[in-house]
């Protein structure tokens, strides 16, 4: 496992570079300072953003990228939820906004409002204040809209220097955090609401990257989920191992039967490892791609420049065997999908991310485009090669990419679902325990419901030597649970003035369950609101009293409880 507490050497090198050469920052360089400094325009982000404005305080909202909104307007129009019932609060507000637009007939351009049926796992019912599917550019609109009204403007295009002196400390409060442009960003309370964790990981805070193995937290879901250990069951798999899984007998070697000849792309030549044991292996990534099958909007899918046929042999020998279930497209308004992974070779590029957490920018970009290529290349594959049966080609070739979503970045979304990247040891960690309500915490800040979901991390080579997908984890929770306030705080001493709301402190399988944009929102909402309270009260984030705190969260609308 990747625990890496890194003050220490962050502080020596702070110490040391002062030393050598002390160069006061140029005043030319245009500081800002705000009571609350956030690091990512994220749903989270512009949930904090927006409730730190409400509450009086100002407020620097800065994203390393050109996009907004993560994957709210990066293509997951399909909510992930598992109860409405606990989304309160700017969460709320944003779907009830989406019901909004959509109750306007000029909303629906490439559909009649009454022939949409939402689809998916969830559905707007008759009579609900929310709507819970939408366009990727009407999610991006409302978000806008937020911002406007509270006289937020996001400072793009802003990446957090992260050479080891892009965050400055005194003692364990940070002071600033300056981008790779050279601005420098003064605050009083920092908010890293980054899918990857890239401020509290340059902040020197404790954090995990992977998965950790059953024993350390007592689970019984997290590390290796190759399901050996149930040979009573179908191929031997357990249930969660059989689910998304390659069609039975496909051999991973390029000559089939014939290990000598090396085993096909992204395949790991070698077994999973030993059952529940940990790793540093990171659930898969995808786009979450917006399609249609308007003939007017519609861009039929191009074989990408990269297009490696061999990529995709698993993919047909797949098929030939049987296997089928090639994506789960979920109907969104005017005719759109949020198409996600869905079967054992589908839109996941498995084992393909497991560097990027802690990667360069540079590297993060280079990870990006082969996962966008690889999934074009799928779409591609499957709509036109003549391995693949005539009825999926005949069904995919009917959807294409809209004219009309994502123009900046050739209709494609510019936003990788990033699944889980690291994940902060924090005061609390929140397990397996919690989830299944077997431990709860009193200082809840919000609510997940959602079961606990991760989906597969490598691909590798059995016994037989026939390809078989392992990670993929799908286990229900009894009901909505807390979350604690302490999963969002550092260890005592590493940051002080840090509060962490995306990539909570949790294990791999907690995380699972917690990480859905609604529950990133709330937990956004709640960290805007300890940090102002903490500047109102003068005191740290963990001096702060949880019984005020939870008092301003229910009178705001949250829901910190069944």
């Amino acid at each position: 496992m990747n625990y890496i507490p890194r003050s220490l050497f962050f502080s020596l090198v702070l110490i040391l570079s002062t030393s050598l050469s002390f160069v006061p920052h140029a005043l030319s360089q245009a500081d800002h300072e705000s009571d609350l400094v956030i690091y990512g325009a994220t749903s989270a982000g512009i949930a904090a953003a927006l409730q730190a404005e409400r509450m009086g305080y100002s407020v620097t909202l800065i994203e390393p990228s050109d996009h907004i909104g993560g994957l709210t307007t990066g293509g997951l129009g399909q909510t992930d939820i598992g109860n409405k019932q606990v989304i309160g609060g700017i969460a709320r507000e944003f779907y009830q906004r989406v019901k909004t637009h959509y109750a306007s007939d000029e909303a629906w351009e490439w559909q009649g409002r009454s022939d949409y049926r939402d689809g998916g796992q969830t559905r707007t019912e008759a009579g609900e204040d929310a709507m819970w599917t939408f366009e990727p550019k009407v999610a991006s609109a409302i978000f806008s809209e937020m911002l406007k009204e509270a006289g937020i403007q996001v400072k793009t295009g802003e990446r957090l220097d992260r050479s080891g002196v892009g965050v400055k400390k005194i003692g364990s409060r940070i002071q600033s955090l300056e981008t790779e442009s050279g601005k420098l960003y003064k605050g009083k309370v920092f908010i890293d609401a980054t899918y990857e964790g890239d401020l509290l990981a340059e902040t020197g805070v404790s954090y995990a990257v992977g998965r950790e193995a059953n024993e350390q937290y007592g689970e019984t879901l997290n590390g290796v989920q190759a399901g050996l250990w149930a040979p009573t069951l179908e191929r031997g798999l357990s249930t969660n191992a059989a689910n998304h899984q390659i069609a039975p007998g496909v051999s991973a070697y390029r000559e089939p039967g014939h290990p000598e000849s090396g085993v096909l792309p992204f395949i790991v030549a070698g077994g999973p490892g030993i059952e529940g044991s940990g790793d540093d292996g990171v659930q898969a990534y995808c786009y979450r791609a917006c399609l249609t099958d308007h003939p007017e909007n519609r861009i039929p899918f191009a074989k990408p420049e990269s297009y490696d046929e061999l990529h995709y042999e698993l993919l047909f020998r797949h098929v030939e065997a049987g296997g089928s279930f090639y994506w789960i497209n979920s109907a969104m308004p005017n005719r759109k999908t949020d198409t996600n992974n869905g079967g054992g070779f589908s839109g996941d590029f498995i084992g393909m991310n497991h560097a990027y957490p802690e990667a360069s920018y540079d590297e993060r970009k280079a990870i990006e485009q082969s996962h966008k290529d690889y999934q074009l290349g799928l779409y591609w594959s499957l709509a036109n090669h003549p391995r693949v049966p005539q009825w999926i080609r005949d069904d995919v070739s009917r959807w294409g990419l809209p004219k009309d979503e994502y123009e900046e970045t050739d209709h494609w979304s510019p936003q990788l679902y990033i699944r889980e990247a690291r994940r902060m040891i924090g005061q609390l960690v929140m397990t397996q325990h919690h989830c299944e309500g077997l431990e709860v915490v009193e200082d809840s800040v919000g609510m997940a419901a959602y079961g606990m979901d991760s989906h597969h991390v490598q691909r590798y080579v059995d016994a037989n030597g026939y390809a078989q997908n392992e990670g993929n984890v799908q286990a229900h929770v009894a009901a909505p649970y807390p979350i604690s306030y302490r999963s969002m705080l550092p260890k005592s001493g590493e940051a002080d003035n840090l509060v962490v709301p995306v990539c909570v402190s949790s294990t791999h399988v907690a995380f699972g369950s917690i990480r859905m944009e609604p529950v990133f929102m709330v937990l956004g909402q709640s960290a805007a609101t300890a940090a102002c309270l903490s500047i109102e009260a003068d005191s740290t984030l963990s001096e702060l009293d949880v019984s005020a705190l939870q008092a301003r969260l229910l009178a705001d609308g949250q829901i910190l409880e069944n």
